[in-house]
């Protein structure tokens, strides 16, 4: 089943590409949690960027991380690049042997690893370059394909023009991030540009920005009136934002989530993870571990114990500790 970007039910709700987050462990999490609360929610999913370059060569680590498990679908592939030919042959490639419902070009992602290779944000200063990449994806995978950018690289106002670009190069969806490159993740997203884009162009816009609680996926909604919201930094550690906005379409009030349950999630998400990666990798779900526990009252004295925890059942006997403390969480919103 593909992903029909322009017949799907509206508003659509997305997990966004987060680089060393959005991989097979996470994604999966986020759909039990979803699915426990929400059968049949509309959530799409879009799984961490991979590089056309290590895809075309065949790397181990790269195609497994390209790799999708049934739990995750739908589930779109972000791919970076700079190489038309190249982008267009790894994107046949991730189509055919891992068949996602989508294929997603990475043309927003800020970090300096990626910009000064020209991949990423840097491809908006490169109008000619960035639809040539669209052009040969588009006709190399069988898939809808979508683009992520930024409002610019400096200028805010640079997406509008570049998303029509994006348009006619042949993109089935834009998402826009509403901050520029030169911000990084810093300040505060611009949704007003985001708004505009909406109008200049006649494929779906999805709105990414700033949206950490329910309430704030349909603040931004309204005002940037798009067609749906990826959501990044606010699902980290807090899965349960999107089934509460799966409740609201549903006109049901969202569930508060008690600790017994944020620690029954993380112990899921820690069994998905080393089994993803092996329990050698205890270390690299303390990431997790900082946003499922961001801001909680009472964490500070488990905190320490959990960033030096070197195997899994010290990580369980600890979150055990939290889930019996004495206090209570009253709401993730």
């Amino acid at each position: 089943m593909m992903i029909d970007w322009k017949n799907m039910e509206r508003p659509i709700v997305a997990l966004s590409p987060m680089a060393d987050m959005t991989d097979s462990a996470f994604c999966r999490t986020v759909r039990d949690v979803v699915n426990d609360r929400v059968p049949d929610s509309r959530l799409i999913v879009f799984r961490e960027m991979v590089s056309s370059e290590a895809v075309i060569r065949g790397n181990d680590k790269t195609m497994g991380m390209a790799e999708i498990h049934p739990d995750e679908r739908p589930i779109v592939q972000q791919i970076f690049g700079a190489k038309p030919d190249v982008m267009a042959e790894a994107a046949r490639i991730v189509d055919q042997e891992f068949h996602p419902e989508g294929i997603d070009i990475n043309m927003g992602c800020p970090v300096y690893k990626i910009t000064s290779n020209f991949n990423g944000a840097a491809l908006m200063k490169d109008v000619p370059l960035a639809t040539s990449i669209i052009k040969a994806m588009k006709k190399a995978i069988t898939v809808p394909l979508s683009v992520k950018i930024r409002a610019g690289w400096s200028d805010h106002t640079e997406c509008i023009e570049f998303a029509k670009h994006v348009e006619d190069a042949g993109a089935d969806l834009i998402t826009v991030h509403g901050r520029t490159k030169e911000q990084g993740y810093a300040g505060f997203a611009n949704r007003d540009v985001v708004a505009q884009v909406k109008q200049a162009v006649s494929i779906p816009v999805l709105y990414n920005g700033d949206v950490f609680t329910h309430e704030d996926f349909f603040t931004s909604l309204e005002q940037t009136g798009c067609d749906g919201v990826l959501i990044a930094r606010g699902g980290l550690g807090n899965p349960w934002i999107f089934s509460q906005i799966e409740q609201r379409f549903q006109g049901i009030a969202p569930q508060d989530v008690s600790i017994e349950e944020r620690v029954r999630i993380v112990k899921k998400h820690l069994a998905l993870h080393l089994a993803q990666y092996g329990e050698a990798k205890v270390n690299t779900f303390r990431k997790h571990l900082s946003w499922y526990f961001k801001g909680l009252p009472g964490f500070k004295p488990f905190k320490s114990q959990l960033m030096t925890a070197k195997e899994s059942k010290t990580v369980l006997a600890i979150l055990d500790e939290i889930a019996a403390f004495d206090y209570e969480l009253t709401s993730t919103s």
